[in-house]
């Protein structure tokens, strides 16, 4: 975490929604210095389907989104995940600048190093069991016609593990609410379960201050973020977020162009 990042003085009210801020163009001064630590980490990058293609995206409540399962939500809790944990080109790092945090919300971390995973357990989480899907914020919403217990019917999705990489020091990626096994798959449906369950054991806490940036290895730890009951009154929790990559190269070669926005 980065402390004592410069916070305008005159900083307007928190947006009713991240679309407010964009046409207002509310806190850029802020957005300058978070790519500029962000810069010393990897290369920024955005989504064309997200926040309209923007590198730097507002986090604020968003009225109607209370209970989603974006970034937009606030009276929901936000499960821990890893940030877009269908895409190869998923972001290295995914960092979070606080501008104003009144209730002291808080941001969750857990450090997969601190996981303490069975063997049984692991050598599934090892396989190529596990379908990931674009979350909500990908997609526009839920499905039109999608049942609510099967909100993902209907969603590409990229198969694979979850635990992979170097077996000293492995990799992750998990978001309980955007992947599953195959519906046959009991045992790899378990170990999901199981996992989502360690995690609670294992949370840490941070409650970002005014000037704060926390910066979390996406492929080491998820994150996610406690309820918060919003008041839409210019005085809520409002954070800006930046993706980056370690290799933009890795974009381009997926890509048709040479561009750091992901189509």
């Amino acid at each position: 975490m980065v402390s004592n990042l410069p916070v305008s003085d005159d900083l307007p009210p928190t947006p009713i929604g991240w679309d407010i801020a964009a046409k207002t163009g509310a806190g850029h001064r802020e957005e300058a210095a978070l790519l500029l630590c962000g810069s010393a980490l990897g290369e920024p990058f955005g989504w064309a389907n997200q926040q309209d293609g923007r590198i730097v995206h507002d986090v604020c409540p968003a009225p109607g989104h209370e209970n989603s399962m974006t970034s937009a939500s606030s009276e929901t809790e936000l499960s821990l995940h890893t940030e877009d944990v269908f895409h190869p080109c998923r972001g290295d790092y995914v960092s979070l600048m606080c501008l104003r945090n009144p209730d002291a919300v808080g941001t969750t971390l857990v450090r997969i190093a601190n996981l303490e995973l069975t063997e049984s357990v692991r050598d599934i989480l090892e396989q190529r069991r596990f379908r990931f899907y674009p979350d909500d914020s990908h997609v526009g919403a839920v499905l039109a016609g999608a049942a609510a217990e099967d909100y993902l019917a209907g969603r590409g999705y990229d198969l694979g593990a979850v635990v992979f990489g170097p077996a000293e020091r492995p990799y992750f990626r998990f978001d309980v609410d955007f992947m599953s096994a195959a519906a046959s798959d009991v045992v790899a449906s378990e170990a999901i379960i199981s996992t989502n369950r360690e995690f609670a054991d294992r949370i840490e806490r941070v409650a970002l201050l005014p000037g704060d940036a926390v910066f979390v290895d996406n492929y080491r730890v998820v994150h996610g973020r406690e309820p918060f009951n919003p008041r839409y009154d210019g005085k809520d929790r409002w954070l800006k977020r930046l993706n980056l990559i370690r290799d933009v190269r890795r974009i381009y070669a997926m890509s048709d162009r040479r561009s750091r926005i992901i189509a």
